[in-house]
């Protein structure tokens, strides 16, 4: 959420977010209501100040023996328009809060203006084999000849976009979830296992609620969310808090399935595992001090990319244009992996710096120092990777001219020994 005193005093930026990230917002409302608010605030002072003086005359004539009732009069007649201004104030301050949860963040001046093909590449890492010697299949097909991936089943249990995956797919998607829990273990995040489910408070302080409403599953009778990415429980374990200086920087890693609606993305990537309903994910998510976050940010980026140099897939690193930037994000970086059986550049990582959108929604605060005033921390999460892209990149890319899939050589120990995945 941005700070109302910036749209105050900075309403043209606020209007060029808007337009620059293809979203809505009402600025003009929201600055019309302030200035209403602000009046009442200025009157409802002014009156308290006239009530207090009218209660020490009162206070006085009485101590005097007079007549006090004209000014009991005052009295209460003040004490009923500050009363009422109470209630106006009151429902203006939830309308701006209203319009101030559906402005989005302003994107960081290193971000470049423009939609997904104005997205600046930033590097690459790998060598990409244009030529296997032999037809690359696509997973899908892969998966289906192996018996490890079986869309027609998952769709029975659930329906389309909820994959079943079976022996040592199954397998597969528990060693690569152990081996990035342990890989960023040892950079220093601490593991949490956070519920599946958030409510409604959680969804508003990570910025999914109010705009995305539409592309998430909600359980209306208890009013939970199924959460679209463990940035949503983890962000807000520390909702509400003032944390210490000492604390930070806090890393924090977690393993979720992430349930997403694709709202309007019917017909679009749906074959195999390239646009699914639910997957697994694990997310690093980091609060820090907010003269660090932006080196920050590159550190988590280089967190993301260690995943997939251990696991020898080339990728690539784009820093997105603002179009493409998330509600929430100031700025983000995608990373892309070759999927060589649908010759296609996969995302399976998204890095953003959130600055305080996020830490003002959720009010996350941190006190620099002993006894100085609270601030609103910074909160960055990065895919330390989603999954199932992963696996259908890691098939496809390991499938040799016998039909077996060769696993990279981290992630054997964690398949007890397993050198390829075969009939």
């Amino acid at each position: 959420m941005l700070d109302r005193k910036f749209i105050r005093q900075n309403p043209d930026v606020v209007r060029k977010a808007i337009v620059d990230k293809n979203e809505s917002g009402d600025v003009d409302a929201l600055l019309e209501l302030d200035s209403r608010h602000l009046a009442i605030l200025k009157e409802v002072e002014e009156l308290k100040a006239e009530r207090n003086s009218a209660s020490e005359q009162i206070n006085m004539m009485k101590r005097e023996g007079e007549d006090a009732s004209e000014a009991i009069g005052r009295t209460r007649e003040l004490s009923q328009r500050i009363k009422a201004l109470d209630v106006e104030r009151s429902e203006q301050e939830e309308q701006i809060r209203s319009l101030q949860l559906r402005l989005p963040n302003i994107p960081h001046e290193s971000v470049p203006v423009g939609g997904e093909e104005d997205n600046a590449f930033v590097k690459s890492w790998g060598e990409v084999d244009e030529n296997p010697g032999f037809e690359l299949k696509p997973h899908w097909d892969l998966g289906e000849e192996l018996g490890i991936l079986d869309i027609v089943r998952g769709a029975k249990v659930t329906g389309s976009g909820f994959p079943l995956l079976l022996g040592d797919g199954a397998r597969l998607q528990r060693a690569l979830i152990s081996f990035m829990l342990d890989l960023h273990r040892e950079s220093g995040f601490k593991d949490v296992l956070p519920p599946f489910m958030a409510n409604t408070a959680a969804m508003t302080g990570t910025g999914q609620l109010p705009k995305s409403a539409d592309q998430m599953y909600h359980a209306e009778v208890d009013d939970l969310w199924l959460i679209p990415t463990a940035e949503v429980p983890v962000t807000n374990i520390y909702a509400g808090e003032i944390l210490d200086s000492e604390q930070m920087p806090i890393y924090l890693q977690a393993y979720t399935p992430c349930f997403r609606r694709e709202a309007g993305a019917h017909g679009k990537d749906t074959r195999g595992l390239l646009r699914v309903h639910q997957f697994d994910k694990v997310e690093m998510v980091k609060f820090v001090r907010p003269e660090t976050s932006y080196d920050e940010l590159e550190l988590l980026l280089e967190q993301a990319e260690k995943v997939l140099q251990a696991l020898e897939l080339p990728y690539r690193v784009l820093t997105l244009a603002t179009g493409d930037l998330s509600f929430a994000a100031a700025k983000c970086y995608d990373l892309e992996i070759w999927a060589g059986g649908v010759q296609r550049w996969l995302e399976v990582s998204s890095v953003s710096n959130f600055e305080d959108f996020q830490a003002r929604r959720a009010n996350i605060r941190f006190r620099p120092g002993k006894g100085e005033k609270p601030q609103f921390i910074h909160t960055l999460n990065g895919s330390g990777v989603a999954l199932a892209r992963l696996v259908a990149a890691l098939l496809e890319n390991g499938q040799t001219p016998a039909g077996k899939i060769r696993l990279p050589a981290v992630i054997r120990p964690y398949m007890g020994g397993q050198e390829f995945i075969e009939h």
